[in-house]
């Protein structure tokens, strides 16, 4: 008698597949004698079975044939290949007890294999071994076309049937460590061997037949992929949620592979990539953005010139409510401005919606870093409530015992509110004090920036823009006199530190100093001489003998800024210079006996 074998191939959330394969007479009948729970590959133990019987051989068969009809169920079939090997004897053996044939590569099949849980090798499955230094594992038709093959599609079926092909329902794939590579230091050459192939033909195969194959690429979703395909049901959401991670895993991979090729200088020569992609990671969502009616998330930035890991985003919670859009964005002004200045010169820096309203180095008080932090509040106290308060140093006992402690210059009674204290470090016990002045207080620590800030992008209506941080300090700025009267090497130092301030006030900004000190800032001010009213308004009676710099130069002189400022008893001026009146300033100073220099740099903020 003829027996025709019908293979059921069960694949978890899909209806059943049937292919039916007439087999030749006796020499191949002991291929019939198989266990469903064997591990050999469909594909093998359909060796040498003739897929293509003429209908007329089959007409003639049923004339003089009885027929006996087998059933046998074959098992579903998941293929790993991965870097990271993370809780993969957890999900290999989770496959197997669910009745899956384990496919691996290389360095994961000896990782499952070492831990006793059955794997099939792919050489095995594409009678093929890997060659080119492992460059060329999988790409061949025996794995993409398990993989791509629509079930539900008769012709695809039938092609992969007649190609002796196995169908492949799950892929767990992540990729070779390219950007730790990078990051490591290592030779262009190693970086390259480190670009993945194979693994990203896969995922994307995998994610594109995402109603058939469920695709994986982080091991945190192992749990949740054994939990569906125990439900044995189809569960498109969460496999169209595979698939979309399984894309942007592949578009941030990419991403770091250009951006490293990129910055070779034998191809970018510093100059802006034609195209360009910004990897960034979800790290929390916000309650709401500026306002409540907006909603808001904070990302990371995955890409290599953000790899130093410093910032806001990047900053250890240690104490009080969740961050909000606003907190973000004023912590990041404030530590941005604390951490311009020099290490060697400890300041605090406080700010009040990105604006620094007060700023004093322990250089104005003898080293005395509380009463630095006293004068940076003195400075402007009622904007200083509910601000932020940065350091380029460490907190220490004393410093949050007095953060803590000390009260409002406006009635010598009131504690100082504040929404946020940012530092690069705390000692044990200055945190422990510190979380003790509220349960709101965010307590944040972060690593400064670097001098040499990657480029920045900011959106506007239908692109972005793309520009070169501003990193320039005083020490990289001549300041050159262009008055009779020449600035006192005091009044250089204060001029100094007024320029570094200015930077970070919002134009147009005029900063009023004294050596170490803050006395005043205007900012935002559509007109400069308005800035310059309110900074000076603000450094009120210490104004005698103070220093005033301008983020841009004085178009005007005469009854101006400049002239203002000199009748109030500013003693020396800062500007960048460059405009067609720069002789009317000089001409107002040399009136009024006071100091001009002029920079050459400009320090515009919007």
């Amino acid at each position: 008698s003829i027996i025709i074998i019908i293979f059921r191939r069960r694949t978890h959330h899909h209806p059943r597949i049937e292919a039916r394969v007439p087999l030749p007479p006796a020499r191949t009948m002991s291929r019939l004698a198989f266990s469903a729970s064997s591990s050999t590959s469909f594909a093998s133990r359909r060796k040498n079975v003739s897929l293509k019987s003429s209908s007329r051989k089959m007409t003639a068969m049923k004339r003089t044939a009885s027929f006996k009809v087998c059933v046998a169920e074959a098992k579903p079939r998941a293929l790993i290949s991965v870097s990271d090997k993370t809780n993969l004897d957890k999900l290999a053996s989770g496959l197997v007890a669910l009745g899956y044939e384990v496919i691996s590569t290389g360095g994961s099949a000896k990782f499952i294999q070492d831990k006793n849980i059955p794997v099939t090798s792919v050489d095995s499955v594409t009678s093929f071994p890997e060659m080119l230094d492992g460059r060329v594992k999988t790409l061949h038709p025996g794995i993409h076309g398990g993989i791509l093959a629509k079930r539900d599609n008769e012709t695809h079926m039938k092609q992969i049937s007649e190609h002796n092909i196995d169908l492949i329902d799950v892929v767990v794939v992540n990729l070779y460590p390219f950007r730790e590579t990078v990051l490591g230091g290592k030779a262009f050459e190693e970086c390259v061997e480190n670009i993945d192939i194979g693994g990203p033909a896969m995922i994307r195969a995998a994610a594109k037949n995402h109603p058939h194959v469920s695709v994986v690429v982080d091991p945190n979703d192992y749990d949740e992929l054994l939990e569906n395909l125990k439900k044995d049901s189809s569960d498109l959401d969460f496999k169209k949620l595979l698939a979309w991670k399984a894309f942007q895993h592949c578009a941030s991979y990419d991403a770091s592979v250009a951006e490293y090729l990129w910055q070779e200088d034998s191809i970018g020569h510093g100059k802006p990539a034609p195209e360009k992609t910004v990897s960034m990671t979800l790290l929390n969502e916000l309650r709401y953005g500026e306002n409540p009616h907006q909603p808001a998330a904070v990302y990371s930035d995955s890409t290599l010139a953000e790899s130093s890991g410093t910032g806001v985003a990047s900053s250890v919670v240690h104490h009080g409510k969740e961050m909000s859009y606003n907190n973000y964005l004023d912590a990041e002004a404030a530590y941005s401005c604390a951490c311009d200045y020099p290490s060697s010169d400890r300041t605090c820096v406080i700010v009040k919606h990105t604006n620094p309203c007060g700023i004093a180095s322990e250089s104005a008080t003898g080293g005395d870093l509380l009463e630095a932090y006293r004068l940076a509040v003195r400075a402007d106290p009622i904007s200083a409530f509910g601000g932020i308060v940065a350091f380029n140093c460490a907190v220490d006992e004393e410093m949050a015992r007095e953060i803590r402690e000390f009260r409002s210059p406006t009635d010598g009674e009131t504690r100082m509110f504040y929404e946020i204290v940012i530092a690069p470090s705390y000692t044990e016990k200055g945190l422990e004090v510190l979380k003790g002045k509220s349960k709101a207080l965010r307590i944040l620590e972060t690593k400064p920036r670097m001098a040499d800030a990657p480029m920045g992008l900011r959106q506007v209506g239908g692109g972005w823009l793309s520009q070169d941080s501003d990193s320039l300090v005083p020490e990289d700025i001549e300041f050159t006199a262009v008055s009779a009267t020449k600035p006192t090497e005091e009044q250089l130092e204060a001029l100094r530190f007024a320029w570094r301030a200015v930077k970070h006030v919002k134009s147009n900004a005029i900063t009023v100093a004294k050596k170490g000190k803050l006395l005043g800032m205007g900012s935002g001010q559509p007109n400069r001489v308005n800035s310059v009213r309110i900074a000076l308004e603000k450094a009120g009676d210490d104004v005698e003998g103070s220093v005033l710099a301008s983020d841009a130069f004085f178009p005007f002189a005469w009854g101006d800024s400049v002239e203002k400022a000199c009748q109030v008893g500013v003693k020396a001026i800062a500007h960048p210079g460059g405009s067609m009146r720069d002789q009317d300033a000089i001409d107002c100073c040399d009136k009024y006996g006071v100091a001009l220099v002029t920079t050459g740099v400009r320090h515009f903020r919007h």
